[in-house]
């Protein structure tokens, strides 16, 4: 993807993901939008299973650094 979101960007689309905006394929469309603008692998966990700000899940994926082998 040629234009990666900004962090303010990506946070206005956590919020509308955890606020449910849409219906469930709407959803699963921003997730995947999210998922195509960060590495962090695990950034639907952040969403789902943390109890974390947009603001937060969106800090830990963009820190997130993937280890070279």
């Amino acid at each position: 993807m040629n234009n990666k979101m900004d962090r303010n960007e990506l946070i206005e689309l956590v919020k509308k993901i955890l606020d449910c905006e849409g219906t469930e394929e709407e959803v699963d469309e921003m997730i995947s939008k999210l998922e195509q603008n960060v590495i962090d692998p695990d950034i639907s966990d952040y969403i789902y299973y943390d109890d974390l700000t947009p603001e937060q899940i969106v800090d830990k994926a963009l820190a997130y650094k993937p280890i070279l082998l």
